[in-house]
């Protein structure tokens, strides 16, 4: 028999109880990877147009499998969109002024205006098969969740501390090690919580991406959407509730399996001088740091990480500028005179497929619809921020209550607004409201949660060593808030706000129209504009309604949030 000393057992992995934990929970994934590639591949779209959508609870699990896949694989191109747009518009000038006016453009069209444009290219790229359907179900997925990730690492690229910006330059880190090694690093307690609510934005969006009609074409996928949008026609009330309390527990479980462990992992990368104190691990971190198997994949997967970000790929040699020197003015009016070219070109273009179908009091009549939903925006914002700062500041000060309050968060904010149509509908019908004032509420639903998610991301971020100094010096009150924790937050607020913004005005698409059986209201505003235009096929008005909101986006973004962005970022900055 071999005696192992316990120097020999330190350095050996021993099986333990979680390794049949670790075996099954891979076993489970592949296993459902499997039924949803098989169920997406070799299914043809005219055998998912005839099959009805079952609203027996034990269909459940498999509608909710599919939606969940759908939303990881829109995740994955969020990933990869961030690290790629985020970075080119941080990283060059002149690009980020193109850039990021069209990503304010990006979030703030409607998830149903990329839906009536992608929808016939998609299917068109697969005839017949359900795969272009799918693509399209996860490509509107996709719009819900990256442009809040990308905005989320734009703004911790853009506020990286000068002092490791020098350490960088002295370490000699190529371009690429400095992205791995620096950038990712310190945007990922912000990028994590942002990742959340990018999960919970695919739920909120979760009915229009699985059950489309545009115009003549339709299709519902099965999926907790279809399911919902199948339960509020047939107005079936235990079918809600099923649907409910199926989101919530797939939420927890991803919470659970996923995103708590990522935010413990994420506090390692804080910017701080002093240790700080850390709450309990969570139990699936455990799993992962003591499973034999477990281990080993995370070795391998480390060390292929490792090499990965060690690779010293940079640009070609180039000429050596003065960093202090001040930019080519020629250069930047040839820039400027491109992009006003192409802006200009399209606008021609847009004008003369509108014009052909359209008269100037229909442009006149999207402008008042959109001056109503920008009032309702702005009146959301206000509230958004009065109640959401405050809860956010504490919650992000404190390790206990994010563990407590991130699923409940996570849910409230993935809690899609049709699912609040029956008591909404049912209320105002009853008592003859006025729809313009009580279908606001739902737009809410959906925006405040980027203000909530954002500031929680800055205040858990905010460093222990000004704890210890505010501590010290006893500042409190109203002072420790104007001079401490809003400058602290501010970076991270006026990205909530942004992105809070122009979800708002995705969200009236689905809260400017609610119905509830043979019941259906529709308040005054852009919202309803453009979901009844999409309904009708009408691709004039829909790019007439699209194109409106976005200069309304736009113009609020430049006027405000942009120049309190500038400001916050030169104060994180400089000190």
């Amino acid at each position: 028999m071999t005696n192992y000393t316990p120097t020999a057992l330190a350095g050996r992995r021993l099986p333990n109880r979680w390794d049949a934990v670790a075996l099954l929970l891979v076993s489970g994934l592949l296993v459902a990877l499997v039924s949803v590639g098989k169920g997406t591949i070799s299914t043809s779209i005219t055998t998912i147009q005839n099959s009805p959508i079952h609203l027996a609870p034990r269909y459940l699990p498999y509608y909710a499998l599919r939606s969940t896949a759908r939303m990881f694989a829109a995740l994955i191109l969020s990933f990869l969109f961030t690290f790629t747009y985020a970075t080119l518009a941080a990283k060059s000038r002149r690009a980020g002024m193109v850039l990021i006016p069209i990503l304010d453009i990006l979030q703030s069209v409607p998830i149903l205006g990329f839906l009536t444009f992608t929808t016939v290219f998609f299917l068109g790229l697969f005839p017949g098969q359900v795969m272009g359907a799918e693509l399209a179900s996860v490509f509107v997925i996709f719009t819900s969740q990256a442009w809040n990730m990308a905005f989320s690492f734009y703004q911790s690229l853009t506020t990286l501390p000068a002092d490791l910006q020098e350490a960088s330059r002295c370490f000699r880190l190529s371009p690429w090690q400095k992205f791995w090694r620096l950038d990712v690093p310190f945007a990922m307690p912000g990028l994590i919580w942002n990742t959340m609510l990018s999960m919970s934005g695919g739920w909120f969006f979760v009915v229009a991406s699985e059950a489309v009609t545009v115009g003549n074409t339709t299709f519902t996928l099965p999926g907790i959407g279809s399911y919902v949008a199948t339960a509020l026609a047939e107005k079936n009330l235990p079918a809600i509730f099923y649907a409910i309390l199926t989101m919530f527990v797939v939420i927890l479980l991803y919470d659970q399996l996923l995103f708590r462990p990522l935010v413990a992992w994420s506090a390692k990368f804080r910017f701080e001088t002093t240790a700080t104190s850390s709450g309990p691990e969570p139990w699936m971190l455990k799993v992962l740091r003591r499973t034999a198997l477990f281990q080993e994949l995370g070795d391998h997967l480390g060390a292929a990480l490792r090499a990965f970000t060690r690779l010293r790929l940079a640009l070609p040699a180039r000429r050596q500028v003065d960093e202090n020197a001040s930019p080519s003015r020629l250069v930047d009016i040839l820039w400027f005179g491109l992009v006003a070219l192409i802006a200009v070109y399209a606008l021609v273009h847009i004008a003369r497929f509108i014009s052909g179908s359209l008269t100037w009091q229909d442009l006149g009549t999207a402008v008042l619809m959109g001056l109503y939903t920008m009032l309702r925006v702005i009146i959301l914002m206000v509230i958004a921020a009065l109640v959401w700062v405050p809860v956010g500041v504490w919650m992000g000060l404190r390790p206990w209550a994010q563990r407590i309050a991130q699923p409940i968060a996570q849910f409230l904010a993935a809690f899609p607004a049709n699912l609040l149509f029956p008591p909404f509908v049912l209320l105002i019908v009853r008592f003859h409201l006025n729809s313009d004032i009580w279908l606001t509420p739902l737009m809410l639903i959906g925006t405040q949660w980027y203000v909530l998610f954002n500031v929680i991301a800055g205040a858990a971020a905010f460093p222990g060593d000004m704890k210890e100094a505010v501590a010290n010096f006893h500042i409190k009150g109203w002072l420790w808030w104007r001079k401490v924790i809003i400058p602290g937050i501010l970076p991270y607020f006026i990205t909530g706000a942004i992105t809070a913004s122009g979800g708002a005005w995705n969200a009236s698409i689905v809260a400017e129209v609610a119905s509830w059986g043979s019941n259906h209201l529709t308040a005054h505003g852009l919202g309803a504009y453009i979901a009844q235009a999409t309904n009708n096929g009408d691709t004039a008005r829909v790019v007439l309604g699209v194109t409106v909101m976005s200069f309304f986006v736009i113009t609020i973004n430049r006027l405000l949030w942009r120049p309190l962005y500038a400001y916050a970022t030169r104060r994180a900055t400089l000190g």
